[in-house]
């Protein structure tokens, strides 16, 4: 199952998903990331918050919690994506980094420097 299954059911369906003789659907279910797609809103937060203190209690339970708790709605949050700087591409390329130690490479080099390996890694060619 998708995750999305999982959001539904909660939030409009109220379907009981878990009940089900499949053992592929409770073991598919991920708390961690069904908590976070519904903290986003402010009349689920206190039962995710719930959900996350007693995170080591079973899927099935945690499930059936958000199920009865969460009142019918249509949420729908899009998923938060970092946004990466301009030259990290390059600065990865050149240096052989990691999008983190390219951040950290990019704030101490300089316009001029980044210039300069852009330089040397152009390939040619028709613009």
């Amino acid at each position: 199952m998708k995750i999305g299954d999982y959001l539904k059911a909660i939030n409009s369906t109220k379907n009981p998903l878990m009940d089900s003789e499949d053992e592929f659907i409770e073991r598919d279910y991920v708390p961690f990331v069904v908590n976070r797609c519904l903290s986003f809103f402010p009349d689920t937060i206190l039962q995710t918050n719930e959900m996350n203190i007693r995170c080591h209690s079973d899927k099935k339970m945690q499930f059936d919690f958000l199920c009865k708790t969460i009142r019918k709605s249509n949420r729908y949050s899009p998923w938060l994506k970092e946004t990466l700087p301009e030259d990290i591409d390059t600065i990865k390329e050149y240096f052989n980094f990691n999008n983190r130690k390219s951040k950290e490479a990019l704030e101490v080099l300089s316009d001029e420097q980044i210039q300069l390996i852009k330089n040397k890694l152009s390939k040619g060619g028709k613009a």
